[in-house]
């Protein structure tokens, strides 16, 4: 049984951006995660968890973009998001030097 259309985004541009968050967006966000996580604890340990974790961090970060009413809102999320973790990268890089 197909969808019905009036639930389906009608704007080529709203399909595109969700599509571009859900894939692009979501994995940026993913990496930052883990990064920012490696940045104040034990990197080996992170970055080996981040092989199986990420994807599924990644996964559940795509369905929320298709799940967001605006494409427009849930980019500003996820780059409010990656700007935060870049932020904890860079304190956890500055306060915690790798030995």
């Amino acid at each position: 049984m197909p969808a019905n259309p009036k639930y389906l985004t009608q704007s080529n541009w709203q399909r595109f951006a969700k599509i571009t968050a859900a894939i692009v967006g979501g994995y940026f966000v993913s990496v930052s995660f883990h990064l920012a996580l490696a940045s104040w604890f034990n990197r080996v340990n992170i970055m080996i968890t981040m092989a199986f974790s990420g994807f599924i961090l990644w996964v559940v970060l795509m369905i929320i973009a298709f799940l967001a009413k605006s494409a427009l809102k849930i980019w500003g999320l996820y780059l409010l998001l990656i700007f935060v973790f870049s932020l904890l990268i860079y304190l956890g890089q500055t306060y915690n030097p790798a030995v």
